[in-house]
């Protein structure tokens, strides 16, 4: 990994680049690419380790299948377990039975609620967490992202994510943080690296992760 130490929230990136400003995005392309990665992971390496120390890749599946309907729910402006509870911390969800065919509809299906106009405006709950819907909407593409990143790291994959939803994600996660503890400390990226790179740093991993290390 190159030793700069400079990292890019803050960055000039020069006229005509850089995040849009906030608005609806297609969670689609994002969906679907960590659907890919999904439908590639052999059952012999559901146990092993992930970017993200607290997630085997069986627990990473998991909990990306709980916050598809946690997501899908919260478009939709719905009040009731799936998005009043909070997760519990330390907790590790069970991968259901069937999620090879359960986990690509039900991200199909959160892609599909975010396309409604009315999803990313007034306020809406996720978590048990009061967000405006834009906000709520960008969150949901990151986690989608970073944890289909986590799963094809994992797993000897590759991942291609679309520019619009790699800026959006980009622009939350370089923004200011509101409080500690809610982030993990971004890792020092060079400014220069590809989008992709930039925004795995940011969320507090190192693009160069493999398993083992």
């Amino acid at each position: 990994m190159d030793t700069d130490t400079s990292t890019t929230a803050g960055a000039d990136l020069g006229p005509g680049t850089g995040p849009a400003e906030p608005g609806p995005v297609d969670l689609g392309p994002v969906c679907r690419a960590t659907a890919r990665v999904a439908a590639g992971i052999p059952d012999e390496l559901l146990d092993g380790p992930t970017p993200c120390p607290a997630y085997t890749v069986r627990g990473m599946l998991a909990h990306l299948a709980g916050l598809t309907i946690a997501f899908r729910d919260a478009a939709g402006k719905k009040s009731g377990p799936t998005t009043d509870t909070a997760p519990e911390p330390g907790s590790v969800p069970e991968l259901a039975e069937g999620w090879r065919a359960l986990l690509p509809r039900q991200l199909d299906e959160l892609a599909e609620a975010w396309r409604d106009p009315a999803a990313w405006e007034g306020a809406t709950r996720v978590g048990g967490v009061d967000l405006p819907g834009g906000v709520a909407g960008v969150v949901a593409l990151d986690e989608v992202l970073v944890h289909g990143w986590d799963l094809a790291r994992a797993t000897g994959q590759g991942y291609e994510a679309d520019e619009a939803g790699l800026w959006a994600a980009y622009g939350m996660l370089a923004a200011p943080r509101p409080a500690e503890g809610i982030f993990a400390p971004p890792v020092a990226v060079p400014q220069d690296a590809p989008l992709l790179d930039r925004v795995i740093g940011l969320s507090g991993r190192r693009p160069d992760w493999r398993p083992g290390e």
